[in-house]
């Protein structure tokens, strides 16, 4: 795999780099919304840069609803069986970070092995869409942790798993994907 790019996002260094394939690095910051906050970060080869990377980007909740709804077009059994397994790791593996030993738990290199164990129940996913299942798997994990940190009873991101799962209409997943 290349060398890891740069990942200093205005003058922050991340806590964790995670190099998920030779497509995606997902850097994590220390966020501002609590003790334990995580600020998600990403870059994407872009073979059209100057860099060969993508300038760093903050994954938004939209972005990653419209890959599963694309993924689901596609693959909507296996896709139901992705959202479902998300939704299982929400109710009984997230809970709110407390400590730097859990934050660095869960930052460790044993989450990106984890997932790739996991991504490859959806391999039938792996060309559809803008984004890998590692990918996914990854922010929506993280994301989860991040939720549940900053506020316990939070709910936006499973209820907008629920919505795809349920096979909501358009306008109600976007409305919950980028409520602010």
């Amino acid at each position: 795999m290349d060398s890891i790019p740069h990942m200093v996002s205005r003058g922050k260094e991340p806590l964790k780099v995670f190099k998920v394939n030779s497509t995606y690095i997902l850097g994590v910051y220390k966020g501002s919304l609590s003790e334990f906050d995580l600020l998600l970060k990403y870059r994407q080869k872009d073979d059209a840069s100057r860099t060969g990377w993508s300038r760093i980007r903050t994954p938004k909740h939209i972005h990653w609803a419209v890959d599963v709804l694309i993924k689901m077009n596609e693959e909507y059994e296996k896709t139901n069986e992705f959202l479902k397994f998300l939704i299982e790791y929400w109710n009984e593996e997230v809970v709110p970070i407390k400590s730097i030993i859990e934050q660095n738990n869960l930052l460790s290199d044993a989450l990106l092995i984890e997932i790739e164990e996991e991504s490859k129940s959806y391999t039938a996913l792996a060309d559809k869409g803008e984004y890998s299942v590692k990918f996914l798997l990854l922010i929506a994990k993280l994301l989860m942790f991040q939720e549940k940190t900053n506020l316990h009873t939070a709910y936006m991101f499973k209820n907008l798993l629920v919505s795809l799962k349920e096979g909501k209409d358009i306008f109600k997943i976007v409305s919950i994907a980028t409520h602010r």
